[in-house]
This record gives structure tokens, C-alpha cells and sequence, in this order.
């Protein structure tokens, strides 16, 4: 699964590497080194390519009863198939922005926690899917605590509630040794493609390994309230 990840890089760079401004021009965006479910987080949407919107991690089916836990994965294999993200898939696709992403390895002292990233920290593009739902009369906005307690930025705007999911695949031999899954990097030259595509399903396959790089972070990165720099700094396993 992909359950945190990590942005670490200026709003001006962000807006230039996917060639898309912030929707809002006034909105803040400061680099991020422990991006949790629950959150509002920049993604770039099919309907709105040239956009960054900032949309809360975790999808809420358009058919759900309630917005409560909201599903921060999506299976490439099933993808196109299950209920809650079928439509998404068909209609409602984005990518989501990033340059490493944790995964949690149980050892003797309990879970240690490891970033996987380029070897430069360069940022990627994960595959997303993206809903919308309708609040009704009697619904407020719930938060999230689809991960380890996630915490969930305060949103009482009205209106309907957008969400989305990370797409995870197989994992490479690399991410292997860390977890059964892992989100899908696409290749920046099928960034578009996933998109716009009628049916880019085969897109969603384990990223290369030996571009990648694994190295145990601090536990502190356990607490989705901590946001410093030093949670991506290695630290002895």
C-alpha cells in the first residue's frame, strides 16, 4: 500500500514540472515530508490539466452514504472492475505529485519505517483516481482515519467533498523487501496518457527498481502530525 509520502519541493518548481498553476493563486504550498490520509493534497485532475487542485486523500464513492473511510488505495489489477473506483477509472482520473513514499517493515523492535525515492529526489507522478460526492443537509465533513491515525485538515466549506485514491501495483524487486505493494510511478512521458487515455490500464506496472533507492527514515515519521525535514534524513536500521 501506499499510506505516506513525500513532497519536497517549492510551489514555483511544483507548477513548472507539470507545467500547471494552482488553482487558487493565493494558496499556500510549502514542501512536505509527511503527506497522510485525511489531508488536502495537490493532484493534478483529467478534467483540469493545467490546474493543481488540492484534494483530500482518501476517495469517497459519488455512492456512499456517508464520507467516511475513504479508500487511500486503488488495486491496478481490479481497478477498471470494483464498484468504488470503476466510474473513477472510466471518467475520473489524476495524478498525484510527489518524491517518495514510506513503507513500514516489521523488525524485532517494532515497524521500522523506509522512504523510497530517486536516487536525485526527483519528483514523480503517481497514478490517481478522483471523486466527487455530494454532501447532503445533515452531512458534515468527517475527517479521516484510514492510517495510522491519520489527521485530517479542517474543511467546512460547503458544497460536494473531492477525494482520491494512490493506484498500487506489484512492487519491484527494490520495494519487494518493504511491502507486497506499491504505488504506480509513471514514466513522465505517460503522465498525459494516464490522463486522457480511453483504457491506459496498461500503464500501471511496478517502476524499474534500479532507479529507485530504499533507506530506513526515523519512527518519527509514525506520528502523521510530524511534517519536518528530518524525517526523510537515513538513519541506521
Amino acid at each position: 500500500m501506499c499510506g505516506r509520502y513525500t513532497l519536497m519541493i517549492e510551489r514555483a518548481a511544483l507548477e513548472e514540472r507539470f507545467d500547471a498553476r494552482f488553482a487558487d493563486s493565493s494558496e499556500e504550498f510549502t514542501p512536505r515530508y509527511n503527506m497522510s490520509p485525511g489531508q488536502r493534497l495537490p493532484v493534478i485532475t483529467n478534467d483540469a490539466p493545467e490546474t493543481i487542485q488540492t484534494l483530500e486523500w482518501g476517495l469517497v464513492p459519488s455512492w456512499a452514504d456517508d464520507d467516511k473511510n475513504g479508500l487511500i488505495n486503488a488495486r491496478a489489477e481490479t481497478v477498471d472492475e470494483k464498484p468504488s473506483f470503476r466510474a473513477a477509472y472510466e471518467r475520473r482520473r489524476c495524478i498525484v505529485p510527489a518524491d517518495g513514499f514510506y513503507e513500514w517493515v516489521d523488525t524485532e523492535n517494532g515497524k521500522q519505517p523506509y522512504r523510497v525515492a530517486f536516487d536525485d529526489d526527483r519528483v514523480f507522478a503517481m497514478a490517481g483516481l478522483w471523486e466527487r460526492w455530494e454532501r447532503d443537509d445533515e452531512t458534515t465533513q468527517a475527517g479521516l482515519d484510514a492510517f495510522g491515525g491519520g489527521v485530517a485538515d479542517d474543511d467546512s466549506e460547503d458544497g460536494p467533498l473531492e477525494t482520491f485514491t494512490i493506484v498500487t501495483t506489484e512492487p519491484n524487486d527494490l520495494v519487494s523487501d518493504l511491502h507486497h505493494r506499491m504505488a504506480v510511478i509513471l514514466e513522465p512521458g505517460h503522465e498525459r496518457e494516464w490522463l486522457t487515455s480511453d483504457d491506459p490500464k496498461s500503464l500501471l506496472e511496478p517502476y524499474p527498481a534500479d532507479e529507485l533507492r530504499a533507506y530506513p527514515v526515523s519512527r518519527a515519521v509514525n506520528d502523521p502530525s510530524a511534517d519536518e525535514a528530518s524525517l526523510v534524513e537515513p538513519v541506521e536500521s
